[in-house]
């Protein structure tokens, strides 16, 4: 399984579109969003452009009702927290570094990866048997445009840099 892990958008929608055809040629399953889509109308974007499904968790500058994504179809809204299990792996992710924490207190079990977003800055750290990753900002804003994907069967996780797609 392939999964992306995208955050930091802020209505980019020209980076959006860059990073959802490369999902689409390389046969990504599900995205995982760590917050600051902002607006419905991205969400909306994100929706209609990928098939698959989309795990999202609210940003800071999120201007949209939760209620709002109940109507599109493959977008699962998580609140400030998601936890879920993606082929066998426990994957935790939220917006906010600060909410690691809680993150973890929530989890029924260890979790093999923790995905965040928030500072715009790509981050790899391992902390015992878990990976905590920042895939940095779709949006390029204070660093060059990025997200991450994560094979699972392997557990190989890559940064790819938007402008070089």
């Amino acid at each position: 399984m392939l999964i992306a892990i995208i955050s930091d958008i802020h209505d980019n929608l020209a980076n959006l579109e860059k990073c959802l055809t490369w999902c689409r040629q390389n046969n990504v399953d599900d995205i995982i969003c760590c917050g600051d889509i902002t607006t419905l109308e991205s969400c909306k974007y994100l929706s209609k452009n990928f098939s698959g499904e989309i795990y999202i968790v609210a940003g800071n500058a999120e201007i949209y009702e939760e209620s709002q994504l109940n109507k599109l179809n493959n977008i699962h809204y998580c609140g400030e927290i998601g936890i879920n299990e993606f082929a066998g792996l426990n994957i935790g992710f939220c917006h906010e570094p600060e909410k690691i924490e809680k993150l973890k207190e929530l989890s029924p079990s260890d979790l093999d990866f923790i995905f965040y977003g928030h500072t715009h800055k790509p981050w790899l750290e391992k902390k015992g048997k878990t990976i905590s990753a920042n895939p940095g900002t779709v949006a390029g804003i204070f660093s060059q445009a990025t997200f991450a994907t994560l094979e699972t069967t392997q557990k190989n996780l890559a940064l790819k840099i938007i402008a070089d797609l």
